[in-house]
């Protein structure tokens, strides 16, 4: 199962290369990846246990990988009957999809669809993340791959992204089935804890009841009823006929909306008879089997056509495979497998008819049978199925639809008004039916072709090899049903009940064949009375649009936003900080206020020191607010800053403090840097404006989080997980330095999102600062003789000051700004601080320091280059691009993450490795380190970005503002 996984993922990696190189062609070769799956698939083909009264057989495998054990998100596959079942259908109509894919795009190549790579890279990359969705026994991965697969199927829909209906339907499927996707995963998470499991076969197998697991059960259902495009929410799948006939015959016919079809069928032995599952999924199903039916019998698109009757089918497929019981749930598999063959080959027919015609509109097609008479073929045999007419499959499963139904126990007395809506509704199945082959094939009374069908162009036999096959296979099936039927069986024996019922071409005359002929002689009927019917006035009815629903509320949404956006944020940074702050006040007080709570104990402090340092912080703080000079506020800023940093070295915490101090140090470095371009001093009116609402906001504040923080030290009532760090960072993170152990090893993911963060937040400052030019090292001096490096005006060179060139970028600054003393001081301190930034790294696993603190002290170092140098010393201090250092810097931490993946042991975790080496002895690292070095790489690079941006490049806007003015 992994390798099929890997492969897929190495195939959608080197798609886009491939056909570069070779064009339409690399699809042959792509197809070959899933189809060489389907052998894996056949040999490890599970079966059930000797003693439940099958043959002797294989039965499900399991393959577990520990990744994040403390949030349950393992790796873990398993692959019984009904993954089996999937696998088929996923990978063997993706290699007839892959193939069918390089005479689709016959008139188009590399060279001419620009987007031709990446879609091959994305329908290689959606067959591996559905075959990882039905093999995935962790709901959480199973939610990964889910989300996956919407996010694949957004970049299908979405291929002509020039055309405004393929943006427009791409972010309708989007944004249905990711609101979907949402309500599954808070789904899944209650199970979850409620269960204290997220592997879905022990949930199935024990279930755990209440209201909680109901309300879990109804979200998840939410999520795979709109996967599956079930009513009210089946409006995205007609819309996503945008995308090119490959996808529809894959995505939208045999693989993404039978992911909803199968976490069904998936949770119905475990969870059919909890509350709202049944009714649920039984008036939905076959709401969605009418309302679609009816929608289909109105298009003229033979896209369309065929969408809506997939999403009537849909209804049906749910409704059997959700109901609960043995006969209901094999009925369900067989029309699921007979909908993925013939509708399949349908969307392929009608891909080569538009190819060969330039028009799907059954309105301009008249003759097209005459004059291709292989496509006829193929095109009856998958509508005859489709139509469910023997020998084919469809009729083999509808007859098993109709049986199950009338015996269904689990309907109760629903049971004949549910077979009756059924029947109903394949009527209408029969009237799409026979409205798509004759829209498509029939000479309609014409004496002649119409223009399209004259003007045609006659596709390559290759062209019809994918839907002949499906084709093919429904009636081979249909012949033969028993080869279906033992397959279907192992997993419908599951259901509580198990399967009494045998997938048959012939069970004598009964009252489902009886329906089945009253379903198709109405139907035939009615499709030959429309014109009276339409006369009637019987071609709508008042039901609503889906469609423009959506749109109202999507309208509604941007309306909304808008309005709290111009309410909540007016572009005043102190309105929106007014807004963020009143939200911290109000929303945790009324919890606290209204929750039970424990009676604080407070001590103010430990030592007469540590109150001497809090006086000093509250008068820096309460003398910030009253100064007008910015610079004088931000240094007393910067003392409450150090004065925490000196509280937590009272507190025995060295290396927060250390953290601390270096922080302090380099946000006071930036605050002077942005206060060059602001005025001086602030206005006096608006320091007196809103003074009492603002004195009370931050005295609410002050209030509010200390009265929190002493509520929720006095709500412990166990030991604190602090006492118990230190042993667990030496013995188990193999280090003496608690902090850093914590930021590496124990808790590294929380690590890895913050300097992604970090990340992110460089990149974005330094964005909207250059606007252009993103990317790129600091100049250097050797740059200065050049007219002008990246937009960069070059100062004029200043005569050296002495003989001795302390720094060589000093050199370009205008001697106004030069002090001797600053670059002689720097010249000799930069070595010792990056000596000490190097202590700080290697020795910050067993005492204070680390990646960060390391990372803080050079970019300090840097600081002190540029300060002195200017903005061609920071280009001689450090050349090299800051992008590049932040990139390094997060691949490396990654790639930890990776490799303890591919040797077998959890994410992100550490090994000792231990060395005697000449000279230097007995050497015992920590794989950690490799992790922390990323993190040293992100602080410095973040640090060079910001001197970049707020440093050199405010220097050059200063000084072309300069010359302007003298202009």
């Amino acid at each position: 199962m992994v390798a099929i996984l890997y492969a897929h993922a190495v195939a959608a990696l080197v798609a886009p290369i491939l056909v570069r190189r070779w064009g339409r062609r690399t699809f042959y070769l792509l197809a070959l990846v899933p189809l060489g799956s389907l052998p894996w698939v056949a040999l490890n083909w599970p079966q059930q246990d000797v003693a439940a009264g099958a043959a002797p057989g294989r039965g499900a495998q399991t393959v577990h990988l520990d990744w994040v054990p403390e949030l349950s998100m393992n790796i873990t596959f398993r692959f019984d009957a009904l993954a089996a079942i999937m696998s088929v259908l996923v990978l063997g109509v993706g290699a007839l999809v892959l193939f069918y894919c390089a005479e689709y795009f016959h008139h188009h190549d590399g060279h001419t669809e620009r987007r031709l790579p990446s879609f091959a890279a994305e329908l290689v990359a959606f067959s591996g993340a559905m075959f990882g969705l039905v093999v995935s026994d962790n709901m959480l991965l199973l939610y990964l791959f889910w989300e996956l697969t919407t996010v694949l199927s957004f970049l299908l829909v979405g291929h002509y992204a020039e055309r405004a209906t393929s943006r427009r339907a791409a972010m309708q499927a989007l944004l249905v089935t990711t609101a979907g996707g949402l309500a599954m995963l808070v789904g899944i998470v209650i199970l979850g804890s409620l269960s204290g499991t997220y592997r879905l076969s022990e949930l199935v197998a024990e279930p755990p009841s209440g209201t909680a697991a109901a309300v879990g059960v109804v979200l998840i259902l939410m999520g795979a009823l709109s996967k599956s495009a079930i009513v009210p929410m089946h409006f995205w799948l007609p819309g996503a006929m945008a995308a090119p006939t490959p996808v529809s015959a894959y995505l939208h016919a045999a693989a993404m909306v039978k992911a909803g079809v199968y976490l069904v069928a998936r949770m119905t032995p475990g969870f059919a008879d909890s509350p709202g599952w049944r009714p649920i999924i039984v008036t939905l199903g076959l709401a969605t089997m009418l309302l679609a039916g009816w929608r289909a019998v109105r298009e003229y698109d033979l896209k369309l056509i065929l969408a809506f009757g997939t999403v009537s089918q849909l209804g049906l497929i749910i409704l059997m495979v959700g109901s609960g019981g043995g006969d209901m749930m094999l009925a369900g598999l067989a029309m699921l497998c007979a909908h993925a063959m013939f509708k399949a080959a349908l969307f392929m027919v009608v891909g080569v008819i538009d190819h060969s015609t330039g028009t799907r509109d059954i309105r301009r097609l008249a003759h097209l049978g005459d004059r291709h008479r292989p496509l006829l073929v193929i095109a009856i045999g998958a509508t005859a199925s489709m139509a469910a007419l023997p020998p084919f499959l469809g009729f083999v499963a509808k007859e098993a639809d109709l049986t199950a139904l009338a015996d269904a126990a689990s309907l109760g007395a629903a049971a004949p008004w549910v077979l009756a809506g059924v029947a109903f509704g394949s009527v209408f199945t029969t009237i799409y039916s026979l409205r798509f082959l004759y829209g498509a094939f029939a000479r309609k009374g014409r004496a002649r072709a119409s223009q399209r069908v004259t003007e045609m162009h006659r596709p390559p036999n290759t062209f019809l090899v994918a839907p002949a096959i499906l084709a093919a296979a429904g009636l081979v099936f249909g012949v033969w049903p028993a080869g279906l039927d033992h397959v279907l069986d192992e997993y419908a024996d599951t259901v509580p009940g198990g399967a009494n019922y045998h997938l048959a071409l012939w069970h004598g005359v009964n009252l489902p064949l009886l329906l089945s002929v009253l379903v198709l002689a109405a139907g035939t009927a009615a499709f030959f009375a429309r014109n009276r019917l339409r006369r009637a006035r019987l071609a709508y009815l008042p039901l609503g649009n889906a469609d423009r629903i959506y749109d109202a509320v999507i309208h509604g949404t941007d309306v909304f936003a808008v309005r709290l956006t111009a309410l909540t944020q007016r572009g005043s940074i102190p309105a929106t900080q007014a807004v963020i702050l009143s939200t911290l006040v109000l929303l945790p007080t009324a919890m606290l206020m209204l929750a039970s709570r424990d009676r604080p104990e407070l001590k103010l402090w430990d030592s007469p020191l540590q109150a001497v340092v809090g006086l000093i912080i509250l008068a820096a703080a309460l003398s910030a607010t009253m100064l007008r000079n910015h610079l004088a506020a931000v240094l007393l800023v910067g003392v409450t800053g150090y004065g925490c940093g000196a509280i937590f070295v009272f507190h025995g915490a060295p290396d927060l403090a250390l953290t601390q101090f270096l922080v302090e140090t380099l946000t006071l470095v930036i605050f002077v840097l942005v206060l060059r371009t602001l005025p001086a001093e602030a206005n006096r009116a608006n320091i007196t404006r809103h003074r009492l609402p603002r004195i009370a906001l931050a005295l609410a504040v002050g209030v509010s989080v200390t009265t929190l923080a002493a509520f929720a030290m006095a709500a412990r009532t166990t030991t604190p997980i602090a006492a118990l760090l230190p042993d667990a960072a030496y013995y188990r993170g193999q280090g003496a330095n608690t902090v850093n152990v914590l930021l590496v090893d124990v808790r590294a993911w929380d690590t890895m999102g913050e300097i992604s963060v970090l990340l992110v937040a460089a990149t974005g400052v330094a964005s909207m600062v250059f606007r252009n030019r993103r990317f790129g090292a600091a100049p250097r001096v050797a740059d200065a003789g050049q007219p002008d490096i990246g937009s960069i005006p070059v100062l004029s060179t200043s005569p050296a000051v002495g003989d001795i060139t302390w720094l060589r970028g000093s050199e370009l600054r205008d001697p106004r700004y030069r002090s001797l003393v600053l670059e002689v001081a720097t010249r000799i301190i930069f070595p010792l601080i990056m000596v000490l930034s190097f202590y700080f790294f290697f020795a910050g696993h067993n005492t204070p320091g680390g990646g960060f603190a390391g990372g803080l002290t050079a970019g300090l170092a840097l600081v002190l280059r540029y300060l002195a140098g200017g903005r061609y010393e920071l280009g001689e201090a450090l050349p090299v691009d800051a992008g590049k250092l932040l990139g390094a810097g997060l691949l490396l931490s990654a790639g930890t993450a990776v490799t303890s993946l591919l040797l077998g042991a959890p994410v992100l975790s550490s090994a000792v490795v231990e060395l005697d080496l000449p000279a230097l002895g007995h050497i015992k690292l920590v794989t950690a380190l490799f992790f922390d070095l990323g993190v040293y790489l992100i602080v410095v690079g973040l640090v060079l970005d910001v001197l970049r941006s707020l440093g050199a490049r405010v220097d050059v806007e200063m000084v072309q503002a300069a010359q302007g003015a003298r202009r």
